[in-house]
């Protein structure tokens, strides 16, 4: 019944996700406010109609949607969370379409937000639709926590949980905000790596200088902004920042040989980035360095002329955008204090180095089992019922990229978190043409039914 209810509602579960890609959600852009609340609005629509108690929180800047639908006070709590803000779709010349009017195409949909994390996320609120319609009620209590400001940090969503730690109050925490390994693997995520960024801003002279007139006499802010991002890394491409390993904690036996039965392709990453190599720290192999290692990147780097033609000038200024992401138990402010030491150490004389901290989140493993993450009971459920979905058993991944707010539901409300990407990591999210498969949308619905009811018969 709920697979003849999946099948003769495809289209319309379709329709309403191009509705509400069409949003154009971005965050960080301040022109962009009301449609971020639009987005917002459209998820308490939907909501609504499926008879959840929707509440729309306010914060100094984006909205958050909290819906409820209780069944008994025997049955387990379940919170999903997601979002709906989007990053900015620039450059936009290379969409192959506008990006907020979305194209299905050799079956995948293509837009800002289609995996990151409109489609995710509706693939949830559909799954609740199904369960509904098929069964007239919920196998668990559920909780949604939609958020507006993942894509810039989440600075608003921790003091809303504070607020009201006991209306989110759950048992175990459901997020999809991420990437099956590999297309037909299931896929449940136990580790992300946190982040600090800075801007670091280098200035010389008090003006830009005719480069004829104090060429050689000078210091050149670009030039020196250059060697110092250059003194970074070691020629074994380890961090060179004094203490920027003494708190990462080391992979188990355990873990190493999870990351060995991922069915990864290297060749096949390789050639879908457009990589003719694969640089990084010595002495671990790549999904090791990808997963759970540390790392430094310059992020963007500017001063002086840019413009066409010629203009000889000595920049006064120059910038960069450093990003480090982060392992358990490294801390974002400590790594940026660490950082910003060691930027204004590598100055060479006669410039100024000021460094900008922008933003931070902390890492995260699932720590719900004393036997560790991997053994946790919500981790053993979520992947027996994601066995049955696809066919196969799931396999366990950490992952490079960020959710802020994963230790925030660890450390206030002490539940058990399970993270399953419906996505895969080729759907370019942050980048031009972001897709989400057709085939991961719907099987994602399905999945969202199978966890909810597995939930149900945990202890």
């Amino acid at each position: 019944m709920l697979k003849d209810y999946l099948t003769a509602n495809q289209q319309r579960h379709l329709s309403e996700l191009l509705d509400l890609l069409r949003i154009p959600s971005v965050s960080t852009d301040p022109t962009r406010q009301g449609e971020v609340r639009r987005a917002a609005e459209f998820v308490v629509g939907k909501l609504a109609e499926l008879r959840f108690e929707v509440q729309l929180f306010e914060t100094p800047r984006h909205p958050v949607v909290v819906a409820h639908y209780r069944v008994s006070d025997s049955a387990p709590t379940v919170l999903i969370y997601g979002h709906y803000d989007v990053q900015p779709p620039e450059p936009l010349d290379l969409w192959i379409s506008p990006p907020f009017e979305p194209v299905v195409e050799n079956g995948l949909i293509v837009a800002r937000g289609a995996s990151d994390d409109k489609g995710q996320l509706y693939a949830h609120i559909k799954g609740v639709e199904a369960l509904l319609a098929t069964t007239g009620t919920l196998p668990v209590n559920l909780t949604f926590l939609i958020e507006g400001e993942e894509e810039i940090g989440s600075p608003n969503l921790t003091p809303l949980i504070e607020a009201h730690r006991e209306q989110l109050a759950a048992d175990i925490v459901l997020i999809s905000d991420g990437a099956m390994v590999a297309p037909d693997t299931p896929t449940i995520t136990y580790g992300l790596r946190g982040l600090a960024y800075v801007e670091v801003l280098v200035r010389g002279a008090g003006r830009d200088l005719h480069s004829g007139a104090y060429g050689g006499g000078a210091p050149n802010a670009i030039n020196a902004l250059a060697k110092i991002i250059a003194q970074l890394h070691n020629e074994q491409g380890r961090v060179t920042v004094p203490g920027f390993y003494d708190a990462v904690l080391e992979l188990t036996d355990t873990e190493r040989e999870a990351f060995r039965q991922v069915p990864f392709d290297e060749a096949h990453f390789k050639r879908e980035a457009g990589l003719a190599a694969t640089p990084g720290e010595a002495g671990y192999s790549l999904l090791e360095r990808l997963w759970a290692r540390p790392t430094l990147d310059c992020n963007g780097i500017g001063g002086g002329f840019q413009g066409d033609g010629a203009k000889t000038v000595i920049a006064a200024e120059a910038r960069a955008k450093i990003s480090c992401r982060l392992v358990p138990n490294q801390d974002p402010h400590d790594i940026t204090a660490k950082l910003a030491a060691h930027l204004k150490r590598l100055a060479p004389p006669g410039v100024e180095v000021t460094v900008t901290e922008l933003h931070g989140a902390l890492p995260a493993v699932l720590r719900a089992c004393a036997a560790g993450p991997l053994e946790a009971p919500a981790v053993q459920v979520a992947a027996r019922a994601l066995a049955t979905v696809f066919g196969r058993p799931a396999v366990f991944a950490r992952t490079g990229g960020t959710i802020p707010v994963v230790s925030t539901f660890q450390e206030l409300l002490g539940a058990q978190v399970v993270m399953v990407g419906l996505g895969l990591e080729s759907d370019k999210v942050h980048s031009p043409n972001e897709k989400f498969d057709l085939v991961n949308y719907y099987r994602g619905i399905e999945v969202s039914t199978a966890l909810l009811a597995a939930f149900a018969d945990m202890p």
